[in-house]
């Protein structure tokens, strides 16, 4: 199941740890159902930041410098010099 993730958006792998969360959050499953769906929510939980560390880095702001000029720069780099990130 794991290896057909990659073909997943986002916003459905994200939709599927949301189920799981709802389902561990209500208590009924099994001790064996709880883990194997906890690990799941895990390994979902690892790609989905993955992905959002994808998307941050290809984010790029368009900044007006002094002169007046538009210039484009990379958002982490931006992030980095403010300590933000």
């Amino acid at each position: 199941m794991a290896a057909k993730r990659s073909e997943k958006d986002f916003e459905s792998s994200l939709k599927e740890l949301e189920c799981i969360v709802k389902q561990l959050e209500k208590g009924e499953l099994s001790l064996d159902d709880s883990i194997k769906a906890f690990q799941e929510g895990m390994l979902l939980s690892k790609e989905l930041g993955e992905i959002l560390d994808g998307m941050e880095k290809k984010i790029s702001i368009l900044l007006e410098n002094e002169e007046g000029i538009i210039e484009e720069e990379n958002f982490i780099e931006i992030g980095d010099e403010k300590g933000e990130f």
